[in-house]
């Protein structure tokens, strides 16, 4: 039991990471910078917090999409428990700062949202496919 959560969360981690960085790289220069560059850090991002992030995030799909995947054997619950719970968070984060922010854009608003519930729906996918394929039917 214990195995499939390490296995779940440590699959999912690296998913998320990885697609996310592909994003982040290929975006930066094309919309974040241009839209709210201006309340960007110059160099890079602060290490901690991004890493407390990511560390929480991933136990919230644990949570929330791949553990109960896990439970019932069922891929569309990784990827629409996953899908749902990015979009939450992402609205949350990008209508508040939409909201109390003087630069902050629609166009980051709309794409954000987008991407959080594409990212976390695909991510939760992949650590349920992986952890799944790993320990078969014991996970």
């Amino acid at each position: 039991m214990l195995m499939k959560y390490l296995v779940g969360y440590i699959t999912t981690g690296l998913a998320f990471a990885l697609i996310d960085s592909v994003w982040l790289r290929s975006m930066y220069t094309r919309l974040y910078q241009p839209e709210i560059g201006q309340m960007m850090m110059k160099n890079g991002f602060r290490l901690g917090p991004a890493i407390i992030f990511y560390l929480l995030y991933i136990l919230g799909m644990m949570i929330f999409a791949v553990g109960p995947a896990l439970l019932t054997g069922k891929w569309q619950t990784a990827l629409v428990w996953g899908a749902l719970l990015g979009f939450f968070c992402y609205m949350t984060y990008d209508l508040t700062n939409y909201a109390t922010l003087k630069v902050w854009s629609t166009k980051v608003t709309v794409l954000d949202i987008i991407w959080g519930t594409v990212l976390t729906g695909s991510a939760s996918l992949v650590g349920f496919w992986v952890t799944h394929a790993v320990l078969g039917k014991s996970a």
